[in-house]
């Protein structure tokens, strides 16, 4: 079920990319925002660009910290573009999707994004 499934953005500099990651969630089904540290918001600008996507932004959950945003999450899916040396399986998006639906069936799901600059930390992952 994608009512499982949120999506979890951690310290987003720019609050248009708020409302453009809820209009594009709105498009594929998903409601369930969650924000880590946002620098901004709420925002006229994430308004803005959320374009339709208001129930998503008026409903966006903020926590201070990832453990917060995950709480509850039985399978969590980190996007990262850069090589890392920790011991995290790296799998493809393709089967990341297929593995967020089928775990979202019974359980919490969350998808992981970090910031615009550097994505997410060691850390986070």
């Amino acid at each position: 079920m994608l009512v499982n499934i949120r999506v979890v953005l951690s310290n987003t500099s720019h609050p248009g990319n708020i409302g453009a990651t809820a209009r594009a969630m709105k498009t594929m089904g998903l409601t369930r925002l969650y924000l880590v540290n946002p620098k901004v918001f709420p925002a006229a600008e994430a308004t803005a660009r959320a374009s339709g996507a208001d129930d998503v932004l008026a409903s966006a959950v903020v926590c201070p910290d990832v453990e917060t945003a995950l709480s509850g999450c039985q399978l969590v899916l980190g996007a990262s573009a850069r090589s890392r040396s920790i011991p995290c399986p790296v799998i493809s998006p393709a089967e990341s999707a297929r593995r967020a639906c089928a775990e979202s069936q019974q359980a919490e799901v969350a998808l992981l994004f970090g910031c615009e600059r550097s994505g997410l930390s060691n850390d986070e992952i």
